[in-house]
């Protein structure tokens, strides 16, 4: 399952190259792809398995009833709005018509990055 870290750090740098050129709702759903991918990369690490879910509600959830330590909880209990918002940008890049700004995708990128150094954290315990 090692394709699964490998695309979620691709969509990140996705995310970047949308952000560079002022794609805000490509660069907030690739953001969220990265946290839906390495998630669930870290929840077969631990399972064998994922649930087969898109809710990144669900899987953060889940991700805190397996690991413990690194911060995790703190990270999705202080970035819930953002968590939202991501949600919110996967489903409506699909099926509805969503504009993000700038702040939002700034925000969304800031907590990746510090998602990216919690993840690498869980991946060593």
């Amino acid at each position: 399952m090692e394709f699964l870290r490998s695309r979620a750090l691709q969509f990140l740098e996705q995310a970047n190259y949308a952000h560079q050129r002022g794609y805000n709702e490509l660069a907030l759903f690739n953001v969220e792809q990265f946290f839906q991918l390495y998630v669930k990369y870290l929840l077969y690490k631990r399972l064998g398995e994922y649930p087969r879910t898109h809710s990144l509600k669900r899987l953060l959830e889940e991700l805190v009833r397996l690991y413990q330590g690194c911060g995790i909880s703190e990270y999705i209990r202080e970035n819930s709005l953002i968590i939202t918002l991501l949600e919110q940008a996967y489903i409506s890049s699909r099926y509805l018509p969503f504009e993000a700004d700038e702040g939002d995708v700034e925000a969304a990128m800031d907590a990746a990055k510090r998602a990216l150094e919690i993840f690498k954290c869980l991946e060593n315990l």
